[in-house]
């Protein structure tokens, strides 16, 4: 059922409140780059990928530890990471959510947001330094070396919301 704004005079019914009501659900992401080149893949890693909405509002938390098979794409700084959103996003956004990457070692922790890029897609930018306060290596949107190279049991951690296109 689609959601339709409230109206006076309206009953409310189980289908209205199950519009306003969320319940978390499983989604598979899907992972490309923004050039469609040096696609990446999740091997055996390990995701958590769920979501809710409410009415026009999107909650999700999205959580991948990547695995010994993973392939990261290799395609360089000018070739972005996206992951599908479970729903198509109003309009394109700066921040939908708040977390933070994990690399190898402690020291290897940052904050990140997420980004919607296209109306179907969010790619993930560091936005600050690393947790014990050094300069990260590079920063801006991550792909297969940004903030570093990635590799097994390295993780992405995402929680955030948007407004959905319905």
């Amino acid at each position: 059922m689609a959601y339709e704004p409230w109206q006076p005079g309206m009953i409310m019914t189980q289908g209205r409140l199950a519009q306003l009501s969320p319940t978390w659900a499983d989604w598979t992401p899907v992972w490309t780059t923004n050039t469609g080149a040096n696609m990446p893949s999740f091997g055996n890693a390990t995701i958590t990928a769920r979501w809710a909405q409410s009415a026009l509002t999107c909650f999700f938390r999205l959580e991948i530890t990547f695995g010994s098979t993973t392939n990261f794409g290799g395609g360089g700084t000018s070739d972005n990471w996206r992951v599908s959103l479970p729903v198509p996003a109003a309009t394109l956004m700066l921040t939908v959510g708040m977390g933070e990457i994990q690399g190898s070692a402690a020291a290897e922790r940052m904050p990140v947001r997420g980004r919607i890029t296209t109306v179907t897609t969010m790619e993930i930018e560091t936005s600050g330094r690393n947790y014990n306060n050094t300069a990260n290596n590079s920063s801006g949107l991550i792909d297969a070396v940004t903030p570093w190279t990635w590799a097994n049991a390295h993780a992405i951690r995402l929680n955030g919301q948007y407004e959905t296109a319905s």
